[in-house]
């Protein structure tokens, strides 16, 4: 019996599999080691309710997680999974290399994540390369939805939206600048917070405004993110998560300004990482 989670920031998939067959599908909040304490993870993987039953039966898991990218940070994972799925080998990664494995066809690509952070790597079937570092959101996660809610608070705040945006948006949030700030600096997950006003975006795409909004940002993510790989045009490059998904008709013209070859846009990878781990596992030859 394999668990299997793919988690951003905000949500957590998983996939209990046994003999090649998928007996549960739960989503959970994320994990984020680099937001989460110990506790705060073996709190979240608990919640999972309908795979407790379970957790003694489970023999491996794999979870890919966002904030994963040093050793010390996955380590804070593996003791959360050691104290809730204590029978069972932990493998801990970070959470791009569940979308490289997740898009892989068989040859060279770039796969990249468009969630609530953003991130790329480079992968040859075997090892997973970078050459952008993911910076998360006061730093980086260009083109994420931390990204665009930062975007969207700043114009809001410095009345720098079109009229008829900031009324809208003043009316469905009834926000103050002090409950904005707190929010953002003084209470914990602010990069959750800050993606959470994605739905406002994405309700007023079509907008002239957030269409310049989303274009820039795709820009942006990809200059830094894709365009960094020397083949880059030579190769296809796959993307993973809601935000990537979601704006794919802004993210696709973007891709072929640059000369990026699109391939797999997928919203939610965890099903396609799931059949990675079964043609590995159970279908040796």
């Amino acid at each position: 019996m394999i668990l299997i989670g793919i988690s951003g920031s905000t949500k957590c998939d998983w996939r209990l599999v046994e003999d090649a067959k998928i007996l549960k599908q739960v989503s959970t909040d994320g994990i984020n080691p680099f937001f989460h304490s110990e506790e705060k993870v073996a709190e979240t993987i608990k919640s999972a309710g309908e795979l407790a039953s379970h957790f003694d039966d489970i023999e491996v898991v794999f979870i890919y997680s966002a904030g994963c990218g040093s050793k010390s940070l996955q380590s804070i994972v593996k003791r959360a999974l050691s104290k809730v799925i204590p029978k069972a080998h932990h493998y801990v990664n970070h959470d791009i290399v569940a979308s490289a494995l997740a898009t892989y066809e068989g040859v060279p690509n770039i796969s990249c994540i468009l969630g609530t952070g953003s991130n790329s790597c480079y992968f040859d079937g075997d090892i997973v390369r970078q050459e952008t570092p993911a910076l998360d959101y006061i730093l980086g996660d260009q083109g994420g939805g931390s990204y665009y809610g930062k975007k969207l608070l700043n114009a809001y705040l410095y009345k720098q939206l079109p009229p008829h945006l900031h009324d809208a948006f003043s009316e469905k949030y009834n926000l103050t600048k002090d409950e904005i700030l707190e929010n953002v600096y003084m209470r914990p997950y602010a990069n959750v917070y800050l993606a959470s006003f994605m739905k406002f975006i994405e309700e007023y795409k079509e907008d002239e405004y957030f269409q310049n909004v989303l274009h820039e940002g795709m820009s942006e993510f990809m200059d830094l993110y894709v365009v960094p790989f020397s083949k880059h045009q030579t190769i296809k490059t796959h993307f993973t998560g809601a935000i990537s998904y979601i704006f794919q008709d802004i993210l696709k013209p973007v891709a072929e300004e640059k000369g990026i070859l699109v391939g797999k846009i997928i919203k939610e990878p965890i099903n396609d990482l799931v059949q990675y781990h079964i043609k590995k596992h159970y279908q040796k030859s």
